[in-house]
This record gives C-alpha cells, sequence and structure tokens, in this order.
C-alpha cells in the first residue's frame, strides 16, 4: 500500500496525548495507522480527526496490547498491510494502582508499557527499513528516576501484589525499560537508517489516575490552573516523529518543552545493562515463542 503521504503508526491514539499527537500529525498530512481496543471509541478518534483534517486517512487495527498474542497479530497485520512505515509512535501505557495478571502470565504494567512496544517495533522492523529513513518515538517519562531497584531478568516476569502507594516505582521500573530499549534499539539498527529516540512527555493531566476515584475531579482542578496542558506532551512526541531538527539523532531521550537532550538516571544509560535487557528480553519472548 503506497502513498505519497508519511505513514506514521501510533499506538494508544484513542485517548490523552496519543490522540493529541495523532490530530496534530493528521493537520501535517499524515497517512495513520492507530492500534485500538474499541471499535466505539475508534471511530470517536477518527471524527475528532476528521473535524479537524477532514481529508486525513486513517486506519485502525483491533487489539488488546496486554496480551502479547495481539500484539504480534496486530503488527503482523500492519507490516503486511503496509510494507514501507515512516514512523512508529510508541505511546500506548498505563498506571495501574493494583496488579493485574494477563491471562499469559504477565503483570499488566510491565506488558503494556515494555513488552508490548519492545514485540511491535521487532515485528515492524522490515516495514521501517523499507522506508530509508523512518523513526521510532519511545514515550518514557522523568517517572524512571523513581524505579526501585532494577533485578534483570525476575522484574519482567515479577507478578506480585502492590499497593496503589508502591504503584509508582512499579511505573517508574517501566518508563526506565522504555529508557533502556530505546538506548539499545539505537545500538542494534545503527547503520539501518532507522533513527530510534524517547521522551519524556512531562506532568499531563489527560488521562492522569484514571483508575482513582478523584481522578476527574482532580483533572479539573489542573485544567482550571492551566496545570498539565497535554499539547505541551504531544508537541515534543511530534517533533520527534517528524522535524528535522531531530532527523539525524538516534539513541536520544529529549525534554518536554525545551526538547533538551536528558541524562537518564542510572542504569538508563549503562550500555551494560541495556545490552543485559535486550538479551534477556529477546529470550523470554523466544521462549513464549512470539520471535522468529
Amino acid at each position: 500500500m503506497r502513498t505519497t503521504q508519511p505513514i506514521i503508526v501510533i499506538t494508544g491514539a484513542t485517548s490523552g496525548l496519543g490522540q493529541l499527537a495523532a490530530i496534530e500529525l493528521a493537520k501535517r498530512g499524515a497517512h495513520l495507522v492507530l492500534t485500538a481496543r474499541s471499535e466505539e471509541r475508534a471511530e470517536t478518534t477518527r471524527n475528532k480527526i476528521r473535524e479537524i483534517a477532514p481529508s486525513a486517512k486513517i486506519n485502525f487495527f483491533f487489539g488488546d496490547l496486554s496480551l502479547l498474542c495481539d500484539v504480534k497479530r496486530i503488527g503482523l497485520e500492519i507490516a503486511a498491510a503496509y510494507p514501507r512505515i515512516d514512523v512508529l509512535l510508541n505511546n500506548a501505557g498505563l498506571h495501574a494502582f493494583e496488579q493485574r495478571v494477563t491471562s499469559e502470565g504477565f503483570a499488566e504494567m510491565i506488558a503494556v508499557n515494555y513488552l508490548a512496544p519492545w514485540l511491535l517495533t521487532h515485528t515492524l522492523h522490515s516495514s521501517l527499513i523499507r522506508a530509508g529513513h523512518a523513526r521510532v518515538v519511545n514515550v518514557a517519562s522523568e517517572a524512571s528516576r523513581n524505579h526501585g531497584k532494577l533485578v534483570l531478568p525476575n522484574d519482567l516476569t515479577d507478578t506480585a501484589p502492590f499497593t496503589a502507594r508502591g504503584s509508582s516505582s512499579i511505573y517508574g521500573k517501566t518508563k526506565l525499560l522504555n529508557i533502556m530499549f530505546n538506548g539499545e534499539l539505537a545500538c542494534q539498527w545503527d547503520g539501518t537508517g532507522i533513527r530510534v529516540n524517547a521522551l519524556n512527555p512531562g506532568f499531563n493531566v489527560t488521562g492522569l489516575g484514571r483508575e482513582l476515584w478523584f481522578a476527574s475531579v482532580l483533572e479539573h482542578i489542573l485544567t482550571f490552573l492551566h496545570i498539565g496542558d497535554p499539547r505541551r506532551g504531544a508537541n515534543i512526541m511530534t517533533r520527534l516523529a517528524v522535524e528535522s531538527e531531530y532527523s539525524e539523532v538516534s539513541g536520544g531521550y529529549f525534554n518536554v518543552g525545551s526538547g533538551a537532550s536528558i541524562t537518564p538516571v542510572y542504569p538508563g544509560g549503562d550500555a551494560g545493562m541495556q545490552n543485559k535487557l535486550w538479551k534477556v528480553t529477546t529470550q523470554l519472548l523466544e521462549q513464549r515463542g512470539l520471535l522468529k
């Protein structure tokens, strides 16, 4: 399926920052390839985008990103439909306030925030290569600085219960894993023409703690006070995806607002630990029959 428009794949685009980034990229003429769990939310998103960019091309692929078998299937379906992909924006993520274990036996936050983007990126490798100068953009976070202690490979399969208070370090750990994956992916794909970069979207009220009973009240207060404007987070995502200032950079981690480079917390930038994470993740997914 060839088009002169850049083909941009975005996960988590039916709400929050992903939806705002999708709207902005549609305004710039992108052909959007979006993932969704709900057909209803997908249609709502399609309508929102077309209100602003009436001629936008938008295609949805459906599945549950907490299930790696779905991630693999979606990736294969997208790769078959789009032999060339210009940008992959790994945006989908969640902050769970209690432990939930998927039917595949993984902690939901680890599955959605880390294993899903790892596997989807791997599955779309050939399509990204064919674009010539593709980009992979990974949404990380400075929440990574509150990651507790990283223990590999145990953290990838840990399903121990946690409280709402204890959830922050687990979420932070998944964002640390995103940063480490980003750095190693840039090394693994060096020389392919694919640029790989991560970002900190900052504090955003969109979807803020949506599992907490007071989330909607807090969101209204913060919005009234003009705190946590999600457009800032969507802006750095868009810049990394398409703007020329990042066209020759790979392996970076950039901040909301200024777009300046961030030095990740240890072991986020440690090459040895990045490589170890890559190896144990590869082994885990191979054991599950998810890699060729």
